[in-house]
């Protein structure tokens, strides 16, 4: 990467997204496509603008953003962790107010795995006592 490009990879659930940022007017492109037409819910495109609403840099930097796995929220959310992650970069003193809202914790939650016996992870077949 050059000087002027931050870099940074976001998780979330099956899902992993690779952020760069670039000096510029605030374009945002996700696997080749703009991030509206990506992620298709204004609910996901308000959670990944977020992190440059918080620090008053929504205009100030492109981003282009690499999915791969997962499904279109878990995308989101890993686009969030990895912006947060490259705005650090470009500016060390953000790190206070990002941490502050909880954008630099990756979510650890996953899929709970399906039990051997069982229909489903959690679910079980009805018991009968005769």
């Amino acid at each position: 990467m050059t000087d002027s490009c931050f870099g940074a990879t976001g998780r979330r659930k099956r899902a992993v997204a690779r952020v760069r940022l670039k000096p510029g007017t605030g374009k945002r492109i996700v696997n080749g496509l703009p991030m509206r037409e990506y992620l298709g819910r204004e609910v996901l495109v308000m959670m990944v603008e977020q992190p440059f609403e918080l620090t008053s840099t929504s205009d100030k930097f492109d981003m282009i953003a690499t999915c791969k796995g997962g499904g279109v929220a878990g995308q989101a959310g890993a686009i969030l962790l990895g912006i947060a992650r490259a705005l650090i970069l470009t500016d060390p003193s953000l790190r206070k107010e990002l941490k502050a809202t909880g954008f630099l914790t990756r979510d650890s939650r996953m899929v709970e795995r399906k039990k051997y016996g069982q229909p489903k992870a959690r679910k079980r077949f009805q018991f009968s006592k005769r």
